[in-house]
């Protein structure tokens, strides 16, 4: 269910409903069907952001740690399980780490009644 190409705007691909991503949490999607994640989505602040599973320092290197673990305990920062980034979750924008000042890949949404789609 998560990652079907459902009826949508033309060029985009369903996700999930928007929904069933709460504030402060994260997922993990595959919607090319390559067997690993390759964006992810917060929602920080009632908005849903989306970004490419690849951190800035080692460009390729996953995200999460485990399954959707994108974010700290406290859900307020994404880290990089790899060396300890930490990103603004509305931003992209390192502040902690070995590539501060560089941002994660921002990847386009559209939310179209309640479900949430990206730009494939």
């Amino acid at each position: 269910m998560a990652t079907t190409r459902e009826v949508g705007p033309p060029g985009w691909a369903r996700l999930c409903r928007s929904d069933e991503i709460g504030e402060a949490q994260s997922r993990g999607f595959d919607p090319d069907h390559e067997g690993q994640d390759s964006l992810f989505i917060v929602r920080w602040q009632g908005d849903l952001h989306g970004w490419r599973n690849a951190c800035p320092h080692i460009d390729g290197a996953p995200m999460a740690w485990r399954r959707d673990a994108y974010l700290n305990a406290e859900g307020t920062r994404i880290v990089c399980h790899a060396h300890g980034a930490e990103f603004m979750p509305d931003t992209g924008l390192c502040v902690q780490g070995p590539c501060r000042g560089e941002r994660l890949s921002r990847i386009a949404l559209a939310v179209v009644d309640g479900e949430l789609f990206v730009k494939s």
